[in-house]
């Protein structure tokens, strides 16, 4: 018998990396949440690698962080390691990658979400979400508790009909042994949401203690202090190694040998699995030319002897996966802990969902994570966080906050997603931002902290110090046009240490900054720098100095989409009334309804001619609204 439980503002479904941001930021935004969970222990899991960060990634984390999120705060108390890549490449491209205490890191974020005001964290199976004339008014737990709520935000990872496979053996499962949603998963499809079948997968986790890191390459921290969080001011000192080995020939024949044992060649896996983060069974087929693959040792945390071995993803039976691992230099007497283990789910497809991340088929229904059909923390944690300020904004009646591609790499996640949707799990990369010059890892908090103020989640503080930081940059920027660097001994000899060149004039250390070989600490060391400055607001005066002209011309560039972007699409327009358009891209517009001319040019199937028409079709019916 159903009983009635509380009433929420929002509720949010699901406490992994989306779940937890999205809970987080409605209460922080002043609606009362609950956060409900399968299982408490599991509440901001790590089912798979145990770090946060890398290309992409690591700028979302950022972008998170300067919105109000916590991730980058909670991974910049828990890592064990922390490091930037691509530091011998340009700005757009460096990241922070950081390895996690996955325990800690669940703990730490269960602490904060337990300490929150407005929020409750209660542990329950979601069964039914409560529907009445298509719109959502709260959930069923398998107990029969009613839960009545203003919006509900979905964000239940791979839980949705997971199923576990090793070898020939399969079992209906979450990630690690955990319980599956069943019945939320069918009320979806009852309720005509196109649901897809992906896959995902983990390595074996080996006891260290029975690894011989003296066969293996030691992969260190950076010695400098690094923190995704603009507020971190307390850094950790005590980092643990990873390290580096390979597989090598006997590991390719033993996988080779046991291909038939593979689910994803015997066909029992169905599920689409990542493209960029494959078995290990695939990349022995795909790229059988490489004779061997790296795989990294990562420890799983500080009071665990567990090792991660990132980059032996595999479903083959156990027995098959210890030969591999004793294949392998520095495992040969490795002890397995954990096999490694398939995951099939259900996923919504994408383009069934708003920008906003509300679902197009039933209102104030909001869904985050992989459910959406993306893989990795990141882009989940990201994702949660628009889909829980918008489900706040929703309970409040307010506008809703969207990120365009130009603002943020959530904006193109997002857009990704719901413009062109996905046909595999979609991963992050630099090269999706079109407009990765401007959306950097160093400059997220001057792109996003105005957008966090406004919404309730960056507070009076740190927006103060935010706007003086900004005035500090312009003000060093200015300085630099104004002073004059006269060619003297010491100028000259510095320059033709660097360069091989010398001034034949005065010159404006911002004009002189421009050169590639010219950093701001040469400044400083001629007594033209202001030591005074902090290194954050060093590091955007010399990157905005130096990349001037292709900035400008980026932003250039995103001037033309946002006039795209501002053409909106009346919401009652008829593509079938519409002559010219192609028979694809009239099924593609009814399908993903574009809320504007500049999202229908970015929808698969719609081309340059199909727009063209389209804009001719819009004016025409403003101006016989005129007439009328």
């Amino acid at each position: 018998m159903e009983s009635t439980g509380m009433k929420f503002d929002v509720i949010v479904i699901g406490a992994g990396h989306a779940g937890c941001e999205a809970a987080l930021a409605s209460a922080r935004m002043g609606s009362k949440t609950l956060l409900i969970s399968i299982n408490l222990d599991t509440v901001a899991y790590m089912p798979c690698n145990p770090s946060i960060g890398g290309p992409a990634k690591g700028i979302v984390v950022r972008e998170i962080d300067a919105l109000g999120g916590e991730m980058g705060k909670n991974i910049d108390k828990t890592h064990i390691q922390m490091r930037m890549l691509n530091t011998g490449k340009g700005p757009a491209v460096r990241a922070l990658r950081a390895q996690a205490d996955k325990y800690l890191y669940q703990h730490e974020m269960k602490k904060t979400i337990e300490q929150q005001d407005n929020l409750v964290l209660e542990q329950g199976l979601v069964e039914e979400l409560i529907i009445e004339d298509d719109c959502v008014k709260g959930i069923i737990t398998r107990t029969g508790i009613r839960y009545l709520a203003d919006a509900v935000v979905i964000t239940t990872g791979t839980y949705l009909r997971g199923k576990i496979i090793i070898g020939n053996v399969e079992y209906s499962s979450g990630p690690n042994n955990q319980q599956p949603s069943i019945r939320l998963s069918e009320q979806l499809i009852d309720l005509g949401f196109d649901l897809v079948r992906f896959k995902t997968g983990t390595p074996p986790r080996v006891n260290s203690k029975t690894i011989d890191y003296s066969k293996t390459e030691i992969q260190p921290g950076d010695d400098v202090p690094r923190a995704f969080s603009f507020e971190t001011t307390e850094y950790k000192d005590d980092q643990i190694p990873c390290w580096l080995t390979y597989t090598n020939e006997q590991t390719h024949n033993i996988i080779n040998n046991n291909l038939h044992l593979s689910p994803m060649y015997s066909g029992m896996i169905v599920g689409t699995g990542p493209r960029y983060c494959p078995s290990i069974e695939d990349k022995i087929v795909r790229f059988n030319d490489k004779p061997r693959h790296q795989l990294f040792l990562e420890p799983e945390g500080r009071n665990t002897e567990e090792v991660y071995v990132q980059g032996l993803s595999t479903s083959l039976p156990e027995y098959v996966q210890i030969q591999m691992i004793k294949s392998i230099s520095g495992l040969e007497n490795a002890q397995i802990m954990r096999s490694g283990y398939a995951i099939e789910y259900d996923a919504v497809v994408p383009t069934q969902l708003w920008p906003t991340l509300e679902t197009k088929i039933i209102k104030n229904l909001y869904t985050a994570g992989q459910i959406n059909g993306t893989s990795g923390y990141e882009e989940a944690a990201g994702q949660g966080l628009i889909a829980g300020i918008n489900a706040s904004l929703k309970a409040q009646k307010k506008e809703p906050l969207i990120l365009d591609r130009s603002d943020a790499y959530i904006g193109v996640l997002i857009d990704d997603l719901v413009t062109k949707g996905t046909n595999e799990p979609y991963r992050l990369l630099t090269s999706r931002a079109e407009y990765r010059l401007i959306l950097r890892h160093d400059n997220a908090d001057v792109r996003l902290t105005g957008y966090g103020f406004k919404v309730g989640l960056i507070n009076e503080d740190r927006y103060s110090r935010f706007l003086s930081k900004l005035d500090k940059i312009e003000t060093e920027k200015q300085r630099l046009k104004e002073i004059t660097i006269k060619p003297t001994k010491e100028i000259q000899e510095l320059l033709f240490n660097l360069s091989g060149s010398e001034l034949k004039d005065g010159i404006k250390p911002y004009e002189l900054l421009k050169r590639p070989e010219i950093h701001y600490s040469h400044l400083l060391k001629i007594g033209f720098g202001n030591n005074e400055l902090e290194t954050e607001v060093l590091e955007q005066v010399e990157i905005q100095i130096k990349y001037e002209g292709y900035i400008e011309k980026s932003l250039q560039q995103v001037e033309k989409m946002k006039k795209m972007d501002s053409k909106k699409i009346p919401d009652n327009i008829d593509y079938d009334s519409i002559n010219g358009l192609a028979s694809e891209a009239r099924q593609k517009l009814k399908q993903v309804r574009p809320l504007s001319i500049g999202q229908a040019s970015r929808i698969s199937g719609v081309n340059p001619a199909d727009i063209s028409i389209l804009l001719v079709y819009i004016e025409q019916g403003k101006i016989a609204k005129t007439n009328n």
